[in-house]
Protein backbone atom coordinates (compact mmCIF):
# COMPACT_ATOMS: atom_id res chain seq x y z
CA UNK A 1 0.00 0.00 0.00
CA UNK A 2 2.84 2.41 0.85
CA UNK A 3 4.50 1.70 -2.46
CA UNK A 4 1.23 2.36 -4.31
CA UNK A 5 0.80 5.69 -2.48
CA UNK A 6 4.41 6.64 -3.23
CA UNK A 7 3.92 5.92 -6.94
CA UNK A 8 0.68 7.94 -6.98
CA UNK A 9 2.33 10.87 -5.20
CA UNK A 10 5.24 10.80 -7.67
CA UNK A 11 2.82 10.78 -10.61
CA UNK A 12 0.86 13.75 -9.25
CA UNK A 13 4.08 15.67 -8.59
CA UNK A 14 5.36 14.94 -12.12
CA UNK A 15 2.14 16.24 -13.68
CA UNK A 16 2.32 19.39 -11.55
CA UNK A 17 5.95 20.06 -12.49
CA UNK A 18 5.41 19.50 -16.22
CA UNK A 19 2.26 21.65 -16.16
CA UNK A 20 4.25 24.46 -14.54
CA UNK A 21 7.00 24.19 -17.16
CA UNK A 22 4.44 24.19 -19.98
CA UNK A 23 2.73 27.25 -18.50
CA UNK A 24 6.08 29.05 -18.15
CA UNK A 25 6.92 28.25 -21.78
CA UNK A 26 3.52 29.53 -22.89
CA UNK A 27 3.94 32.82 -20.99
CA UNK A 28 7.50 33.42 -22.16
CA UNK A 29 6.89 32.41 -25.76
CA UNK A 30 9.59 29.72 -25.60
CA UNK A 31 11.84 28.10 -23.08
CA UNK A 32 11.36 29.32 -19.52
CA UNK A 33 14.23 31.23 -17.98
CA UNK A 34 16.55 28.83 -16.19
CA UNK A 35 18.49 31.65 -14.54
CA UNK A 36 16.46 34.46 -12.96
CA UNK A 37 18.27 37.49 -11.61
CA UNK A 38 16.43 40.10 -9.54
CA UNK A 39 18.24 43.31 -8.66
CA UNK A 40 16.62 45.57 -6.07
CA UNK A 41 18.18 49.02 -6.37
CA UNK A 42 16.66 50.26 -3.11
CA UNK A 43 18.28 47.48 -1.05
CA UNK A 44 21.36 47.12 -3.30
CA UNK A 45 20.91 43.36 -3.47
CA UNK A 46 20.72 40.69 -6.15
CA UNK A 47 18.85 37.41 -5.80
CA UNK A 48 19.51 34.56 -8.19
CA UNK A 49 17.28 31.56 -8.83
CA UNK A 50 18.25 28.60 -10.99
CA UNK A 51 15.49 26.36 -12.33
CA UNK A 52 13.11 27.77 -9.73
CA UNK A 53 15.44 27.21 -6.76
CA UNK A 54 17.10 29.98 -4.77
CA UNK A 55 20.80 29.98 -5.59
CA UNK A 56 22.24 33.08 -3.90
CA UNK A 57 21.68 36.60 -2.64
CA UNK A 58 24.53 39.06 -3.01
CA UNK A 59 25.19 42.71 -2.25
CA UNK A 60 25.64 44.89 -5.33
CA UNK A 61 26.45 48.46 -6.25
CA UNK A 62 24.28 50.21 -8.81
CA UNK A 63 24.50 53.78 -10.14
CA UNK A 64 25.64 56.52 -7.81
CA UNK A 65 24.30 60.08 -7.93
CA UNK A 66 24.40 61.59 -11.41
CA UNK A 67 24.26 58.19 -13.12
CA UNK A 68 21.48 55.71 -13.86
CA UNK A 69 20.97 51.96 -13.76
CA UNK A 70 18.16 51.05 -16.19
CA UNK A 71 15.02 49.49 -14.70
CA UNK A 72 13.08 46.75 -16.44
CA UNK A 73 13.33 43.14 -17.47
CA UNK A 74 16.02 42.03 -19.91
CA UNK A 75 17.49 38.90 -21.39
CA UNK A 76 21.24 38.48 -21.21
CA UNK A 77 22.73 39.67 -24.51
CA UNK A 78 26.40 38.78 -24.36
CA UNK A 79 29.16 37.50 -22.12
CA UNK A 80 32.74 38.75 -21.78
CA UNK A 81 35.17 37.02 -19.45
CA UNK A 82 37.20 40.26 -19.28
CA UNK A 83 35.87 43.48 -20.77
CA UNK A 84 37.51 46.89 -20.52
CA UNK A 85 35.24 49.93 -20.53
CA UNK A 86 35.84 52.21 -23.51
CA UNK A 87 33.77 54.90 -21.81
CA UNK A 88 35.44 54.91 -18.37
CA UNK A 89 39.25 54.83 -18.78
CA UNK A 90 39.55 51.16 -19.71
CA UNK A 91 38.19 50.14 -16.31
CA UNK A 92 38.23 46.34 -15.98
CA UNK A 93 34.84 44.63 -15.98
CA UNK A 94 35.56 40.96 -15.21
CA UNK A 95 32.89 38.33 -15.84
CA UNK A 96 30.53 40.73 -17.62
CA UNK A 97 26.95 39.76 -18.41
CA UNK A 98 25.66 42.47 -20.76
CA UNK A 99 21.90 43.02 -20.68
CA UNK A 100 21.09 46.45 -22.18
CA UNK A 101 23.50 48.18 -24.56
CA UNK A 102 26.69 48.87 -22.62
CA UNK A 103 25.11 48.04 -19.25
CA UNK A 104 26.37 44.88 -17.60
CA UNK A 105 26.53 42.94 -14.38
CA UNK A 106 30.25 42.49 -13.64
CA UNK A 107 32.83 41.95 -10.97
CA UNK A 108 34.57 44.77 -9.10
CA UNK A 109 37.57 45.14 -6.86
CA UNK A 110 35.77 47.89 -4.94
CA UNK A 111 34.07 45.37 -2.67
CA UNK A 112 33.97 47.81 0.25
CA UNK A 113 31.38 49.82 -1.74
CA UNK A 114 29.04 46.87 -2.28
CA UNK A 115 25.68 47.46 -0.64
CA UNK A 116 25.53 51.11 -1.66
CA UNK A 117 25.30 53.01 -4.98
CA UNK A 118 28.79 53.47 -6.44
CA UNK A 119 28.83 52.66 -10.17
CA UNK A 120 28.42 54.57 -13.42
CA UNK A 121 25.27 52.52 -14.10
CA UNK A 122 26.40 48.92 -14.32
CA UNK A 123 25.64 46.43 -11.56
CA UNK A 124 28.80 45.57 -9.63
CA UNK A 125 29.34 42.30 -7.77
CA UNK A 126 32.14 40.80 -5.71
CA UNK A 127 34.59 38.98 -8.02
CA UNK A 128 33.62 35.48 -6.83
CA UNK A 129 29.90 36.19 -7.17
CA UNK A 130 30.41 37.63 -10.67
CA UNK A 131 32.33 34.50 -11.68
CA UNK A 132 29.52 32.28 -10.36
CA UNK A 133 26.84 34.25 -12.21
CA UNK A 134 28.92 34.27 -15.41
CA UNK A 135 29.29 30.48 -15.20
CA UNK A 136 25.54 29.98 -14.62
CA UNK A 137 24.60 32.16 -17.60
CA UNK A 138 27.16 30.44 -19.85
CA UNK A 139 25.95 27.01 -18.70
CA UNK A 140 22.22 27.70 -19.15
CA UNK A 141 22.44 30.10 -22.09
CA UNK A 142 21.84 33.78 -22.78
CA UNK A 143 18.30 33.14 -24.00
CA UNK A 144 17.38 31.29 -20.81
CA UNK A 145 18.57 34.06 -18.50
CA UNK A 146 16.25 36.85 -17.32
CA UNK A 147 17.49 39.94 -15.49
CA UNK A 148 14.93 42.15 -13.73
CA UNK A 149 15.90 45.45 -12.13
CA UNK A 150 13.46 47.26 -9.85
CA UNK A 151 13.54 50.02 -7.27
Amino acid sequence: MRRFLSVCAAAVLSVAVFSGVAEAKKKSGGSPAAVRVWIDVSSQTMSVNVNGWHYATWRVSTARGGYYTPRGSYSAKRLARMHYSRKYDNSPMPHSVFFHGGYAIHGTNYVKNLGRPASHGCVRLAPGAAAQLFKLVRQHGLGRTRITITN
